[in-house]
């Protein structure tokens, strides 16, 4: 297992990547919480997926990873997965880092609520409450018909625990 990625490491890496690949790559998870939202947080790995979705480009990201003294599984390009049961999700998108080769995307707040939700961890209410935050403070779009919708058509759960952090979310969205 690899130390945890703090804010620094978290930007040197990524700068690596927009300098020395080809393409476009959003990143998403406690790595983007901790470049953009909340600077102590730390994670474990980054996850970082092609926006193409290409095999070639992943299997680029792996072995550029590897030249830096990395293991592979330090990236996670598993999230297309989700992104691609978001309708829409590529407009959703805004540039973090530019790159001399490759951009670094991130999600917009919407996307990022989005992408958290149906999982909705602890930690995850904790992101998507800083999310908010920002959302609103910074005065980026943030689109709360569509996100309460997402939330109130989720399956049910009888995790009791879950349902409250769902209700906590949507206190969220509404302003509490």
């Amino acid at each position: 297992m690899t130390e945890p990625f703090d804010r620094d490491r978290i930007a040197s890496f990524l700068r690596a990547i927009a300098d020395g690949l080809d393409g476009d790559w959003l990143l998403i998870g406690g790595a983007l919480v901790a470049l953009w939202l909340e600077p102590r947080r730390t994670t474990e790995d980054l996850d970082l997926v092609p926006v193409s979705g290409s095999r070639e480009q992943r299997l680029a990201l792996m072995s550029f990873t590897e030249e830096l003294d990395l293991p592979v599984e330090a990236v996670n390009t598993a999230a297309d997965f989700f992104l691609n049961a978001i309708d829409g999700w590529k407009a959703e998108t805004e540039l973090l880092i530019a790159g001399s080769r490759g951009r670094i995307l991130r999600p917009t707040p919407t996307l990022f609520i989005l992408l958290k939700m149906r999982r909705l961890s602890e930690q995850d209410l904790a992101d998507c409450a800083s999310a908010i935050r920002a959302a609103r403070e910074r005065g980026l779009l943030l689109d709360l018909p569509r996100l309460t919708r997402a939330i109130v058509t989720l399956p049910q759960t009888a995790d009791p625990h879950l349902r409250k952090r769902r209700e906590a979310l949507l206190c969220l969205l509404a302003g509490g």
